[in-house]
């Protein structure tokens, strides 16, 4: 095939993409007062919860399979372009300080690398060796569970790093925000497709799709990491105390789930050696530091069951 050709068949593909089509609810916007644009963008951000509760299925299925993989030496990583590059980063980088996870046990990839993070380097996604060779960079193997993350569903780059993850035996998932029946199912073991159709400015998928994409994050990551004892009631308690504002929220989960004081808290999380699950378990099982920590690694790392004494 000529580079004309190959031009134009791309064209073709493009045209043809859900989130390429002129939304009819915005026709005229540009000849809008601001209060009406803002109502138009409202409005039809309102559907983009509803299209993902349609994936719910699937989400969950992506959830078990992130689950297994962590517990089992693997990790989660995601691979991407543009806003979607940007916002796999955005919530791999969010785990370690909200979850307490290791640094590495969640990346988020961007093609064009650290550099597209803040301005976009045209070109980078346009090729599937570029995916591929990020993939054998991250050293991706049969333990990891990688997910592409592409509103088009088409973007080479992160074509490219699923296949090459897909080969070295790594579980794949894939975030698109085109529909299910124009996805190729066979190609990953699932596919996760809130359909949210045209935006509000014709391919602008930094909006809608955007939304879409940090809401079905959200859910994976919060979800595997309530799954594997990160959260005791609706409290995160097994974040990293690196700073003032997470020393302090760390004090206060003490005090709200415990009843204790401020200076209370504080002495306990000094015990535990800022830890929070050792302080809570110390507390309200009574139990010293050492015995407290004995019993998180004998309930897997959950409090409500260490507390119990149910292992």
């Amino acid at each position: 095939m000529n580079s004309s050709a190959e031009t134009k068949a791309l064209f073709s593909e493009i045209s043809k993409l859900s989130t390429e089509q002129r939304n009819p609810k915005s026709m005229d916007i540009d000849a809008r007062s601001t209060k009406e644009i803002l109502k138009i963008i409202n409005e039809e951000d309102k559907t983009v919860p509803l299209a993902v509760e349609k994936e719910l299925p699937y989400i969950e299925e992506a959830v078990e399979i992130v689950v297994k993989a962590l517990k089992n030496g693997g990790r989660l990583l995601y691979f991407g372009a543009g806003t979607s590059g940007r916002l796999g980063i955005v919530d791999a980088s969010e785990c370690p300080p909200t979850f307490g996870t290791p640094y590495g046990l969640i990346e988020g990839y961007i093609a064009g690398g650290r550099e597209a993070m803040f301005r976009a380097q045209e070109g980078a996604e346009d090729y599937e060796e570029n995916g591929a060779k990020d993939v054998l960079a991250a050293e991706v193997n049969d333990k990891d569970v990688v997910c592409g993350i592409a509103a088009s569903r088409r973007t080479p780059y992160v074509v490219g790093a699923v296949k090459k993850a897909k080969e070295l035996g790594a579980k794949t998932l894939f975030i698109t925000c085109n529909p299910r029946e124009n996805f190729n199912i066979k190609e990953v073991d699932v596919a996760i497709c809130p359909y949210v159709g045209p935006e509000v400015i014709m391919g602008s998928t930094r909006m809608k799709s955007g939304t879409a994409q940090k809401l079905v994050l959200n859910m994976l990551t919060t979800t595997a990491m309530i799954r594997m004892g990160k959260v005791y009631e609706n409290m995160m308690i097994d974040l990293q105390m690196t700073n003032k504002k997470l020393v302090e929220r760390s004090k206060r989960i003490v005090m709200t789930i415990t009843g204790i004081s401020y200076d209370e808290a504080t002495h306990y999380l000094i015990k535990a050696g800022g830890h929070v699950k050792t302080a809570l378990v110390m507390i309200k099982a009574g139990v010293d530091a050492d015995e407290a920590k004995d019993r998180l690694n004998k309930s897997d790392g959950f409090v409500r069951k260490a507390i119990e004494g149910k292992f």
